[in-house]
């Protein structure tokens, strides 16, 4: 295992250069170690280390796109290495497994292919400050079938892997020459938060336009079934009720099946058996009900956790028991104050987190105390593709809320993308991706056929 100081990004290793390691690269982790890296790593005044498992970035709202095909993700994906390249921080691969808090050490396991075949051994990185930025996985609370009959959203390879059986479904249901089969062509979705609302919305455009490409034999509107689970007694139970309202009144036009007040008692090999004693038939079937922090978050060297492994951090992002480790993002439990709980797992809160913590971090290189952080509640934007974006705006600001629809609010919603790629890549880049994408998007097809 390699135990050596971390090398500064200018040159040669040395041990007076405070060391930054930032595990995990999605939006809060990568923003903030780009901005950091444009500052103090090009300057030499720290050396700044990504860890992250994957290859590239893709923002995590946008999945739901890229499972229906609406989206194309090489045109969206971030490369970790070239983006440390022009950005002044190393990338490095690979899954953070433990930590040891007295030697400040990160331990990071081997990093295997498709194969098998290990490219990285397993490391350990030093530390002098620690950023832990991992995010948040769906949580199936233990029902039975899960594991074995279930796709989620949580990374760009599920997504992926969704939207290829997709396809294979209309394909297989076009050659076929017996008629379908109860249950076939159908999707059930299990959980009516942000992201299975999205994707009930998507669907319903994407899987017509896939048909639309010569499957002739499949009626959309026939033989097309989307269906949303939900155990609460409303769809986007953690937004205002008159969203959930509007939201639902809109998916209903579109034909999507909705199913409040229905928990889950197992998913079988052709569908969901409800606790009520109905079983709805479906051939694929997306799990995206719940929230928690990665498992190995428990047992962080004695680091504090709540019951759905989330790092407690104070307002200043630091954990309870560490000064030297912060968290931020969905894995981070963080104080809001104004409400008497904790910071929502939102694009906005992780966006918000890294830029405080860019300047938290100077402040613990000058010595100074450091500032707490105070979320500042934007409201929330629920897009239904091509049909409508519903949302609630300034929530936190004006003590209430304004309902916004239609092209103001998908406006809104397609500018927190934009505030992510700014932090990313400055307005020159962002500006001509634009372009490109709108010019591109003219001469291929309106929804990824593979």
């Amino acid at each position: 295992m390699d135990r050596s100081p971390l090398p500064n990004t200018l040159g040669a290793a040395t041990t007076a250069v405070h060391r930054i390691v930032i595990v995990g690269g999605g939006a809060g982790g990568l923003e903030l170690a780009t901005r950091l890296g444009d500052t103090l790593g090009r300057r030499g005044q720290a050396s700044v280390t990504l860890i992250e498992k994957t290859r590239t970035h893709v923002w995590k709202p946008k999945l739901h796109e890229i499972a229906a095909g609406s989206m194309d993700m090489s045109a969206h994906e971030v490369d970790y290495l070239a983006q440390s390249h022009w950005h002044g921080f190393r990338y490095r691969i690979g899954e953070m497994v433990g930590l040891d808090r007295i030697r400040r050490e990160v331990h990071v396991a081997p990093f295997r292919d498709d194969e098998g075949r290990e490219v990285t051994p397993a490391r350990v990185f030093g530390y002098d400050t620690l950023v832990i930025a991992v995010g948040s996985q769906s949580n199936d609370f233990g029902t039975p079938g899960v594991a074995e009959h279930a796709l989620k959203l949580e990374c760009a390879a599920d997504a992926r892997r969704f939207h290829g059986r997709l396809i294979n479904a209309c394909i297989r249901a076009h050659a076929q020459p017996e008629p379908l089969r109860p249950g076939q062509l159908h999707v059930a979705i299990i959980g009516a938060g942000a992201t299975g609302v999205e994707l009930a919305a998507e669907l319903h455009r994407s899987a017509r336009e896939v048909v639309a490409y010569g499957l002739d034999r499949v009626d959309p509107d026939k033989d097309i079934r989307v269906s949303l689970i939900e155990a609460a007694d409303r769809i986007l139970p953690a937004l205002p009720p008159r969203l959930s309202q509007a939201t639902e009144r809109l998916l209903g036009k579109l034909g999507v099946e909705v199913h409040t007040g229905a928990r889950v008692a197992e998913l079988i090999a052709d569908g969901v058996r409800l606790a009520d004693g109905r079983t709805l038939a479906a051939e694929l079937v997306v799990w995206a009900a719940g929230v928690k922090a990665p498992d190995f978050l428990r047992e962080l060297d004695g680091l504090e956790t709540n019951r759905v492994n989330q790092l407690v951090v104070r307002p200043t992002l630091q954990t309870t028991l560490d000064d030297d480790v912060f968290a931020l993002g969905d894995c981070a439990a963080c104080p809001w104050p104004e409400k008497g709980g904790i910071v929502p797992p939102r694009a906005q809160a992780a966006h918000q987190q890294a830029s405080h913590l860019v300047k938290q971090i100077r402040r613990r290189l000058e010595g100074k105390p450091l500032a707490d952080y105070r979320y500042r509640d934007f409201g929330s934007l629920v897009s239904l593709g091509e049909y409508s974006t519903v949302g609630n705006m300034m929530g936190g600001l004006i003590g209430g809320s304004l309902m916004v629809e239609g092209l103001f609010a998908r406006l809104m919603y397609v500018s927190l993308y934009k505030m992510h790629e700014l932090a990313l890549h400055g307005f020159a880049k962002v500006a001509l991706d634009t372009l490109a994408r709108a010019i591109t998007r003219r001469t291929e097809p309106q929804v990824k056929l593979h």
